[in-house]
């Protein structure tokens, strides 16, 4: 197991909140076009979509990845 994997322990509430206090909803909704980050956003909606939708939930994590790599 690698504990380095800055998605290791985090869930994807977490994720979601850290991206969202990072980008905030509108450029959210730019970087990855899905209806839950565009229209009347929120945590609870954004959840039920991510984790009913793959792909969906790939965008947000690779987007995490992508936030903390250049946030180092």
């Amino acid at each position: 197991m690698n504990n380095h994997d800055p998605l290791h322990g985090k869930n994807l509430k977490t994720i979601l909140e850290e991206l969202v206090e990072f980008y905030g909803w509108e450029q959210l909704g730019t970087m990855i076009e899905i209806r839950c980050f565009n229209f009347d956003p929120s945590i609870k909606s954004s959840l039920h979509f991510l984790r009913r939708t793959p792909w969906a939930r790939k965008k947000v994590e690779e987007l995490y990845l992508y936030m903390k790599k250049e946030s180092t």
